[in-house]
């Protein structure tokens, strides 16, 4: 039988499979528990690698060599065109919108940011840690990055409100190619010899970084933006051929000028994304899924390159107090004197001071010059990989641990939202939205249809007149506060597509419809057949009620109802008061969370929730709970809710 060398048996295709399954594994047992993915990820590597090596017999399959496997030339420039990716996909977020307000601080934070951490951690790491000036030169050029691999999914549990959280998704991008490219300089000054000693050189190499870099960025864009225009290639190919360009630019950068490639490819995906001619979305989106399998394996791959003689050789002391300095001294110290000036609060400043994990593009960097320092005979350069692995897990256990309570604590998160968005503001969906406004919990419609519009705003509604499917960033909409989207429109092909826009900005289990005009009947197995667009996203309240249907009962007098609930009055009591017309849609429990009531899921709200239903008021007047009204006297339906509250009738005990 014939098979592939690596489909034949042994160790290496076993360590392939592993690297795969510890990777992704990580990454779901860490979304599992609530901790930063990194850390499962630099755990299960060292386990897999230098733990296992020493326990094991060389070349056991369940033990990971990464060196062995791949090669260190090989290793080491998949490493480095795998960050190269890593940014381009970081560059394809960054819209120049954002820094309408946010530029000076961004500018600053790249630029006297972080030559203040350089040089505080360069002198850190010579006095505390005891290197040698030019290691210590060295580990500290490589500690300025922090890196979208670490901050991004900070960001999304913590969610901050304000500026903060685009100058830390903007300085976390931008700051990679200029921490690598200062990394290079001082790896050129101590391994190339006196040749590169003196100011001129340093400079020279900094401006050709620096110029074909970024040339190299601007005709692949361009190059990238034409073939899509011009449709050149088919729209299954673009994707592929959009990693060919970014391979192609890494590689061609780097031959010019060493070490360029990845300021080539974050030019290039930062011009993609301010461009007007093409969408590029779906190439983002590809890149966002390649970029999560990327991060598990390189963060895998390298700490299984740890080498355990190296871990115990660092003094645990000395590392804890390194980190000490960069936590509380190094990153306070660039953050209050590099934003200055720049309008931000004390607060908010505080709380980018309380951000600065290190990531992948650190550990690439430290791999890539400690070998080169090695082979150039430089001594001690063996330490730099196991302390900056040190000081990964170490900020990124203490930033990921308390940054959110942080946020929490100076005011600036933005964490768990509850609010929700309208996609679409016809009269019921306005009534909807006032009642959950009344319960504390951010609105804000939007809708094509500019009266729609006028009547949320005269109902105090936030609303936007805006078409979603034609907005080229979803970034341009101050949705802070918004956790769910409700697509609410008369349209249903409409909703499906408003959904499929805003699915990876938000968890698809935030993303809402109403069901379809063609729902087929409930089946014998008492359970609603749909078609296929239904089962994509959550259906809204009921299988069975439509867009026509809700209109049809707000015209008719229904009205929403915001109902608390009590060990005395159940949510069976609720039901029985108002009949089985009664629709639920969600409640609201003591803390402010939402629960929204969908098809196919039971809904059953308990004790201390309020519950939001649509009801008959005249279901009301019929059920034998309802109070007595005084003989002659009607009911007064609009008086039993005014403004979704009950105010005149009070449920029975």
């Amino acid at each position: 039988m014939l098979t592939l060398a690596a489909g034949g048996g042994g160790a290496v295709p076993i360590a392939l499979g592993l690297l795969v399954i510890l990777g992704v594994g990580a990454q779901w047992l860490a979304w599992r528990l609530r901790v930063p993915s990194i850390l499962l990820l630099l755990l299960f590597g060292i386990i897999a690698g230098p733990v296992m090596r020493s326990v094991l017999s060389p070349g056991h399959p369940l033990s990971i060599d990464p060196d062995s496997i791949f090669g260190p030339d090989l290793l080491l420039s998949l490493v480095g065109v795998s960050v190269g990716l890593i940014l381009y996909e970081g560059g394809l977020t960054l819209n120049f919108r954002e820094l309408r307000k946010t530029w000076r601080p961004v500018t600053m934070m790249v630029t006297t940011g972080a030559l203040i951490t350089w040089i505080v951690a360069g002198f850190a790491a010579k006095w505390v840690l005891g290197l040698s000036t030019e290691l210590a030169v060295q580990l500290g050029a490589i500690l300025i990055v922090t890196g979208p691999t670490v901050i991004g999914p900070l960001l999304s549990h913590i969610r901050p409100s304000g500026a903060t959280g685009l100058i830390l998704k903007w300085e976390g991008i931008v700051i990679d190619p200029i921490g690598v490219g200062a990394a290079v300089l001082v790896f050129e000054v101590i391994a190339l010899g006196p040749e590169m000693r003196g100011v001129a050189p340093v400079l020279e190499a900094l401006t050709l970084t620096v110029v074909f870099g970024t040339l190299f960025g601007v005709l692949a864009a361009v190059l990238l933006k034409e073939v899509m225009t011009r449709f050149w290639v088919p729209d299954s190919l673009q994707n592929p051929v959009s990693l060919m360009l970014v391979v192609a630019t890494f590689t061609a950068s780097n031959q010019v000028q060493a070490e360029s490639g990845l300021l080539a490819t974050t030019v290039m995906g930062i011009v993609l994304a301010n461009q007007k001619k093409v969408d590029v979305h779906h190439i983002l989106e590809f890149k966002e899924n390649l970029r999560v399998l990327l991060i598990a394996l390189l963060f895998i791959v390298l700490a299984a390159r740890l080498k355990l003689e190296d871990l115990q050789a660092l003094d645990p002391l000395a590392v804890l107090a390194f980190l000490a300095v960069l936590i509380v001294i190094a990153r306070p110290a660039s953050v209050f004197l590099a934003t200055i000036g720049t309008g931000l609060s004390w607060r908010e400043r505080l709380f980018v001071s309380w951000v600065a994990p290190r990531g992948i593009v650190a550990a690439a960097g430290a791999s890539v010059f400690a070998l080169g320092l090695e082979n150039a005979g430089i001594p001690g350069a063996e330490q730099l990989v196991p302390l900056t692995f040190a000081v990964i897990i170490g900020t990124v256990a203490f930033y990921g641990l308390t940054a959110a309570w942080a946020a929490r604590l100076l005011g600036v998160s933005d964490q768990n939202p509850q609010g929700v968005l309208f996609v679409g503001a016809p009269r019921w969906a306005r009534l909807l939205a006032k009642t959950l406004q009344s319960r504390n919990i951010r609105v804000l419609m939007m809708d094509t249809n500019r009266s729609n519009i006028t009547a949320a705003r005269m109902d105090g509604i936030p609303a936007e007149h805006m078409n979603v499917l034609t907005v080229s960033d979803l970034s341009e909409i101050d949705l802070r506060g918004i956790g769910r989207v409700f697509a609410v429109t008369p349209n249903d092909e409409v909703n499906t597509l408003v959904l499929q826009r805003f699915k990876g900005y938000f968890d698809t289990a935030g993303l809402y419809r109403l069901a379809t005009r063609h729902t087929k009947p409930v089946s014998s197995a008492g359970k609603a057949d749909s078609d296929h667009s239904d089962r994509r996203f959550r259906t809204l309240f009921s299988s069975e009620l439509t867009y026509q249907d809700l209109e049809s009962f707000v015209v008719s007098g229904w009205v929403f109802k915001a109902t608390p609930l009590s060990n005395e009055f159940t949510y069976r009591d609720f039901r029985s008061l108002y009949g089985p017309t009664m629709v639920p849609i969600g409640a609201v429990s003591a803390s402010g969370t939402l629960n929204v009531a969908t098809a196919g899921r039971p809904f059953a709200p308990g004790a201390g929730d309020t519950v939001l239903a649509l009801v008959d008021p005249d279901e009301l007047l019929m059920s034998p709970l309802a109070p007595e009204e005084p003989e002659g006297e009607p009911v007064d339906a609009e008086r039993v809710d005014v403004d979704g509250e009950d105010r005149e009738m009070s449920p029975p005990a």
